[in-house]
């Protein structure tokens, strides 16, 4: 029988963790300390709710235990000066006069520049997601020691150079409004498809749409393998909603969250029986029209101005309104990526034009703007695209050959088997 407190206090955890524990640090100064009173406070609520009942607000509930044990810390252990630089000053306030919601000065505080970007990344898993060290840890494919240290060293940082808790100032704030969303970004791109040994170049976004081994839906692949690493994808999308409702001017912030429900709304059409499918094979019908619906609404904001996140979102909604393989706008998706090109200049993106331009100009024109970046050397995605090249215009040995090169820079289990394919199709 289910336990109405134990599933009271869970939901609270998935829904309340980040504004519990953003509103504990601004309190305590502290992040150890914040995050030690928050999981007390959790603690706690198992016991209280279960003689009292679970409160109207338990979101208020836990915050309210978790910053009265704050401060009862702070001054039974007088670290009030020692930690003060890290306190926002009570004046400041947002642009508009109203103070900043907490869960943003944590955002931003996770994804300071001074800390390198995988410990911005197991930061916000942990302090703004709620995730604990042996589930980022599994995540990432690392031993737990491992990940722990990671995020102690990161903390620590945080403490001894006297990193603020803060929002930046509005002349810092276009800056490090991306550094939050290429975090967001590559917390959703590594659960998007797993690759254990695998680091994307700089710049990579999603694989080519038409020729790469795109990720399948769920945990495994025909070989019981995972491909997908479902935790991550789910909370790279709640941090896209959360950062787009505490950020609701943001246009790159509303182009990333449309691009990733635009991506995620594919997810169960990539993969059947004998495993990963293309997006020219996939059954559209198993498209998830709601998420289409909800990211094609953004799109509009997204691209006014178009930034990067907004261009690739355009992109994205082009292959959501296409009924059918055939009726894909590629003229439009080619438009789109020299606009992104330009604005971003990155390899993973000429690669990613290189397929559209494939199918306004031939695959022909198409192999011969590959491009030649040493970035590039051992990135999977371009020998499988240059393998779909030249499969198309009957070079099958030539074919083969990529397909193979492909196949041996591919950590991924279930990719791995999807490239066999190719190469036992003869190309």
């Amino acid at each position: 029988m289910a336990d109405p407190v134990a599933e009271a206090v869970a939901k609270a955890h998935s829904s309340e963790w980040a504004f519990v524990l953003a509103a504990t640090a601004r309190v305590a100064a502290d992040l150890d300390l914040a995050e030690d009173c928050v999981q007390d406070a959790y603690a706690k609520a198992l016991v209280h709710w279960r003689d009292k009942g679970v409160p109207e607000r338990p979101g208020a509930w836990l915050t309210t235990v978790a910053t009265r044990r704050a401060l009862e810390l702070r001054r039974r252990a007088d670290v009030v000066r020692r930690k003060l630089p890290l306190l926002m000053p009570e004046e400041e306030v947002v642009r508009d006069g109203t103070f900043p919601d907490d869960r943003l000065r944590l955002v931003f505080t996770c994804c300071h520049p001074a800390l390198a970007q995988e410990a911005q990344i197991a930061l916000t898993l942990r302090l703004v997601c709620g995730l604990s060290s042996a589930e980022i840890a599994k995540a990432f494919l690392v031993k737990e020691a491992t990940m722990q240290a990671r995020i102690t060293r990161a903390k620590q940082k945080i403490s001894r150079s006297g990193i603020p808790y803060r929002i930046p100032s509005p002349a810092d704030l276009p800056d490090r409004i991306e550094a939050v969303l290429d975090v967001i970004h590559l917390v959703y791109t590594a659960g998007h498809t797993a690759l254990p040994d695998h680091t994307p170049p700089p710049g990579a976004t999603a694989p080519p749409a038409a020729t790469a081994p795109p990720a399948a839906t769920g945990d495994t692949g025909p070989g019981g393998h995972t491909l997908t690493r479902p935790v991550l994808g789910e909370r790279g999308i709640d941090l896209a909603r959360m950062i787009r409702l505490l950020l609701p001017d943001s246009s790159e912030a509303a182009g990333l969250l449309a691009l990733l429900l635009l991506t995620e709304a594919r997810q169960a059409a990539r993969v059947d029986a004998k495993g990963l499918v293309l997006m020219e094979d996939q059954d559209r019908t198993l498209w998830d029209r709601q998420l289409i619906a909800e990211g094609l609404a953004l799109v509009p904001e997204a691209v006014r101005p178009a930034g990067r996140y907004g261009l690739m979102a355009a992109i994205a909604a082009v292959h959501a309104e296409a009924e059918s393989w055939e009726q894909t706008d590629w003229s439009e998706i080619l438009g789109l990526y020299d606009l992104l090109l330009a604005r971003w200049p990155s390899p993973v993106v000429a690669l990613n034009r290189v397929v559209a331009l494939s199918y306004v100009e031939g695959p022909e024109a198409a192999l011969r703007q590959l491009p030649d970046d040493p970035a590039l050397a051992t990135y999977p995605y371009l020998a499988s695209t240059r393998g779909e090249l030249l499969w198309r215009l009957g070079r099958t040995a030539e074919a083969r050959a990529a397909y193979e090169e492909a196949l041996a820079f591919t950590s991924n289990p279930v990719e791995a088997e999807f490239l066999t394919r190719r190469i036992k199709r003869g190309g």
